[in-house]
């Protein structure tokens, strides 16, 4: 099993996500809910078709933090 990090941003009309490991991976959804449990999907079948394909899976390694600025 591997964890990837996924971002999960505001749009218009819900909320859409990616994978800074995987390029080109995207998902969406109605709730931020929805839009993690699709981009479960994705990566799985992203990272299926890869292996599929015999290219190489990319390895998790995006970390995230915040930090503080003055506003």
């Amino acid at each position: 099993m591997q964890r990837y990090l996924i971002v999960i941003e505001p749009t218009p009309t819900g909320f859409s996500a990616f994978s800074p490991d995987v390029a080109g991976c995207v998902a969406t959804g109605a709730t931020e809910t929805d839009t993690e449990a699709n981009m479960r999907e994705a990566l799985a079948f992203h990272l299926d078709r890869l292996r599929e394909e015999g290219a190489s899976v990319p390895e998790p390694g995006a970390r995230a933090t915040y930090v503080e600025v003055a506003g």
